[in-house]
This record gives C-alpha cells, sequence and structure tokens, in this order.
C-alpha cells in the first residue's frame, strides 16, 4: 500500500486512554504496555502475568517513587478464544506479547466510538487523543503496522488471526491504484511514541461517544 494513500484515506487518527492520562502521555509519549513494563523494572513472574496473559482488570504499573499508568484490561481476548483464532502454531501467551508491544490506534471515529460504548466503557470517561496522520505516518513508517481487523478482540467470533495480521504499510494488500484490498482497521506502532504531543491535534474528555469537553 501506498504510504500517501494511506495518509489520504485517514488523516486523523484516534487513541483511546484512561481519562486523566494525558499529562503523562504529554510527558512520556504514548507507551506500549511492555514499554510500560521496561519503565517499571517489573521482572518475572510478575512480568509474565502481565504481558504474557491476559489481564481481566486494569493493572496501575508504578513508575519511580510517585508516578503510575494503569494498563488496560484484555477483557475481550481470554485464552480459550484465543485458543481457537490463532494460526500459524503462534500460542496465546505470544499474542499477549505481540499485542503489549504495540501503541494502538483506531483510523475510523466509527471504531474508536464502538469502542467507547462498549459494555465494559460506556459509563467510563476517558482522554481520547485526535492525532494529524501525516507527519505521525510519515515519520514512523518504519515502526507501524496495519491491521484488517480488531486483533485484541475475539467476540462475537473468534476471527483467525497470525503472523501476517500486522503488516508494514509497503506490504499490506493493495489494488493497482494504490487502495487497500481490505479497509484497515488498525494502525499500530512499536513498542512506542515518545514525542506523540508533537501530533496531537485535540484531546477529548469523552463518555461513550459524548464529548464531555476539549482539554487541548
Amino acid at each position: 500500500m501506498d504510504i500517501e494513500r494511506l495518509i489520504a484515506l485517514h488523516p486523523c487518527l484516534f487513541h483511546m486512554a484512561e481519562a486523566g492520562a494525558w499529562g503523562s502521555i504529554r510527558h512520556r509519549g504514548l507507551l506500549s504496555a511492555s514499554a510500560i513494563l521496561d519503565l517499571s523494572n517489573i521482572v518475572g513472574a510478575d512480568r509474565f502475568r502481565l504481558e504474557s496473559g491476559q489481564r481481566v482488570e486494569k493493572e496501575v504499573v508504578t513508575i519511580g517513587r510517585a508516578a503510575s499508568i494503569v494498563l488496560r484490561d484484555q477483557k475481550p481476548m481470554p485464552r480459550n478464544q484465543l485458543l481457537a483464532a490463532l494460526q500459524d502454531g503462534i500460542t496465546p501467551e505470544e499474542w499477549y506479547r505481540t499485542i503489549n508491544s504495540k501503541v494502538f490506534f483506531w483510523v475510523s471515529q466509527a471504531r474508536l466510538e464502538c469502542l467507547l460504548n462498549a459494555r465494559s466503557y460506556r459509563l467510563l470517561e476517558h482522554d481520547v487523543l485526535v492525532i494529524d496522520s501525516a507527519p505521525l505516518i510519515r515519520t514512523y513508517a518504519d515502526q507501524i503496522r496495519l491491521s484488517p481487523m480488531n486483533s485484541g478482540n475475539t467476540f462475537p467470533m473468534a476471527t483467525k488471526r497470525g503472523i501476517d495480521t500486522f503488516s508494514r504499510i509497503e506490504n499490506y494488500p493493495a489494488t493497482k491504484s494504490g487502495s487497500p484490498r481490505k479497509k484497515v482497521v488498525e494502525l499500530v506502532v512499536e513498542n512506542s511514541v515518545p514525542d506523540i504531543a508533537d501530533y496531537v491535534l485535540e484531546v477529548r474528555r469523552m463518555k461513550g461517544a459524548e464529548v464531555l469537553y476539549r482539554i487541548v
């Protein structure tokens, strides 16, 4: 897929974070779960539990003496559902680590609002980042992967997923005109986006699909 076609199709990207997270994100950047665990120096059995298994609830990770970061839950990704979905010999533990190694963006507001309105989240407030896709995609092109599905959800059915779920931009299947053969659903960046504040157009405090107010 051509990078300029990707930008034209998706001029904005969206990231859903915990309410109140913007201050930490502006300071530290957007970090994958694995990058957060690196920062917190969590190792051993605790690291395995948080990184290689399903987080059924949010987990608060301490950073330094006073700061903390919330790891989101993974309720839509239970191990038994992954066993039915995974291909190419990938284990659930490997898939959890794969998901935890990436920073996730929705490429459409409709997908964002679908998550915001999900049963587990619709009564909660969130900080939603609206990102200018062009400079971010051009800067992080080598670290970006595209997915045609919600890779962290196995409901209502365990859609098959494997080594081809995440593709480099240039390898994402496209027509001769450069349009994707399957709509892009997720854009992910490997590990972290430390300078995410440089690409933020707006930060919204949202509850469900309602914008309560604008933070930035």
